[in-house]
This record gives structure tokens, sequence and C-alpha cells, in this order.
């Protein structure tokens, strides 16, 4: 009997997978809770105007159900607010469940880059295998040598019957060297990162969450330390990340990179780098008597040479700084590019969508290497 198999594609109507009503919902809270800088009630009551919109719920499951899952599974707790009164707040499960959402979201959807520019002065054998697999070079370890494709390669060149392995026939699995990587991640809170109906400060947030989570996971011996800057520069935990908000500030970019050069002395690792997140102009440097000067009109000569002696300072120590700036104004680019040509590091010019690939992309960049 003939077999007819017919070749082609085959459509039919998308299904989208089965979620209890619990999860769909949750994953709506988890990114409301995150634009709300943790307020578990305006993240609540935003809930329920979508559900009025898009009835989320029915009868058979309510927002106040819910919540009351909510408090089960010990997303939520009874706290006291700063005013004395009694409400819900997140746990710090809530909080990872962010931090890895936000690593989904950014992380996931990046497609497979090719080799890295690796900072290290130093070759290895590599020790992450890529799934790649390559010719045998003198000098390759033993034990990267692939023998099912080596085999089958000696087949397929010199024949089944007689069989012969040579030099030529071996296939070595191809393998990246990991480094140890210390990541200081500058974030700008000042004023203008929620200025001009647009909001840029949660976008910084999740890439943060992240790019925490993402190291936290995946790369346990790599550091990072996140500080924010405004009028001066200071260092938040990365379980406080949900809860950042911008402030009436000036941007003390001085102040920021300081900072983050004092935190990447302390390291031992080899390799470190700064990114920093920036929407504005340099507008404030602090003065050695404690007092500011502040300047928002323009490029202010003298805290833009100070914000290069910077850039210097760390390109002195092997500090390399990429700064991704969210702003495109001309004058404020210029600014950057000879930022960036005294440190001698990179600058990306991106808008809030592409941020966290952007950054996730460099990241991964700078701390692999493909062993030839």
């Amino acid at each position: 009997m003939k077999n007819d198999f017919k070749k082609g594609f085959y459509f039919k109507t998308y299904e989208a997978p089965f979620q209890s009503p619990f999860d769909k919902l949750f994953t709506i809270f988890k990114e409301l809770i995150t634009h709300t800088s943790g307020d578990f009630d305006e993240a609540i009551n935003w809930l329920r105007e979508l559900d009025k919109e898009y009835k989320l719920t029915d009868e058979n499951y309510t927002i106040e159900d819910f919540i009351e899952d909510l408090k089960k599974k010990g997303y939520i707790r009874d706290e006291v607010k700063d005013d004395g009164s009694s409400g819900l707040g997140i746990t710090a499960k809530t909080e990872r469940a962010i931090r890895q959402q936000a690593l989904d979201q950014i992380f996931g959807n990046l497609k497979k880059s090719g080799s890295g520019n690796h900072k290290t002065k130093y070759a290895g054998s590599g020790d992450e295998h890529t799934g790649e697999f390559r010719e045998y070079n003198f000098g390759d370890s033993l034990e990267r040598i692939s023998l099912t494709e080596s085999l089958r390669n000696a087949q397929v060149n010199n024949g089944v019957e007689s069989f012969m392995l040579t030099e030529n026939d071996l296939i070595v699995e191809d393998a990246q060297y990991k480094a140890q990587m210390s990541t200081v991640l500058m974030i700008d809170i000042s004023h203008s990162m929620i200025l001009y109906g647009e909001d840029r400060i949660t976008p910084a947030k999740k890439v943060a969450m992240a790019l925490a989570e993402l190291i936290t996971t995946r790369y346990p011996k790599d550091t990072l330390d996140i500080l924010v800057f405004g009028n001066d520069a200071w260092t938040i935990p990365i379980k406080d990340l949900p809860y950042l908000q911008v402030g009436p500030y000036h941007t003390n970019t001085v102040a920021g990179l300081q900072l983050a050069m004092d935190i990447l002395r302390r390291k031992r690792n080899t390799n470190k780098q700064i990114f920093m997140i920036t929407d504005g102009k340099p507008s404030c440097v602090r003065e050695r008597d404690g007092s500011y000067y502040m300047n928002s009109n323009g490029l202010d000569e003298y805290i833009v040479d100070k914000c290069y002696t910077q850039a210097q300072q760390a390109r002195k120590l092997h500090i390399p700084i990429t700064t991704f700036m969210i702003a495109r104004d001309p004058y404020l680019q210029r600014f950057v590019n000879q930022f960036t040509e005294a440190n001698q590091g990179k600058a990306f010019y991106t808008g809030i969508k592409g941020l966290g690939e952007m950054i996730f992309e460099d990241y991964e960049a700078n701390r692999k290497k493909r062993i030839k």
C-alpha cells in the first residue's frame, strides 16, 4: 500500500496556553507593582480598573479572591504604613517574582549573538559549551574532542571498510571562556526621568532587576552593585529596586562615577565595568565645602570638565564605562561622545524599548570570549 505523505504547513486557530485565574492576574499584578514602585493599594486600584475594562474576572473568581490567594501564597502581608495606618505590602517572595518576570521579558527575547569582546588578558581552555563544533586546531585540549562527530567525520572521509582516524577528522566542541565580572549599574533618578510625558524610570528599574536576577542565577561569581544618582549618589540593595522612585533632583554624574569607582576598587575581580543609564545632562556637582553647584541651562563647562576628568580616571583604572543615553538631543550626544572618547568606553543612544536588550547583549559580550 502506497503511503501518500503531504509536505507543507498546517494552520490552525491559535490556542493560548492554559492559565489559572490567579496566574493570569498575577502576571498583570507584577507589572503594575513595578510601575507603582511597590505601592500595593495603587496597583490593586489599577487592576480593578483594568478588570472593569477588559473583564479579567468573573463571579467565580474576583479581585477579592485574588487578594486572598496572594496572602495565602505569601506574596503580600499585613504591615503598618508610614502614617501609622494598617495595610498590605509585598513580601520578598514577590520581589523575587518581579525580578524573574523582568528577566523573562528582557533576556528571554534576546537572539543568539556572535563572539563577544571580553577584556581578559589571559587565554583559557573555555569552560562553557556553546553547542557548536569546529575543526581541531593545534593546541586544543583533548577533552574538547567530540568522539561522535570525529568518528562520523572519519567514516565520511575514509570510508567504513578501511576505517582510519586522522588529525584532519577531529572535531572539537567550541567553548567560551568565562571570566568573573564586577559591574556597577548607575541609574539616573533626576526629575527629568519622568518628565515630558514619558516614564523612563520604570524601564530602568526593570533592567536592573533583570540584570540582578541573571547574575545571581547564571553567573553567581559575578558581582553587581546598583547605585542611583541625583544631587548625590548612593547605593541601593537589589531588594529595594521595586520601590525606587524619581526625586526632585538635578543630575550629579560626577558623584555617581566617583562612588562607582570606589566600589570597583574594592573588588578582586580583574574585569570591571560601569553601566550608566541616563536621560539628561550633568547639571550638578558637590564642592569640597559641601555646597552644591547647579546649572540646568545647557551644558555647564565647569560641570562637564569634571565629568571628563572622571572618565579619564576610570580609564586609568582600566574600568570601561558604557553609557546608555535615552535622550537624543544633538548637544547631549556630542557630550556623551566626548565623554566616551575620554574613557575609551562605549555609548548607545537608545529609546526605552531597546534599553534592556542592549544592556544584556553588552553584558554578555563583555564577559565572554570565544576560544579559537
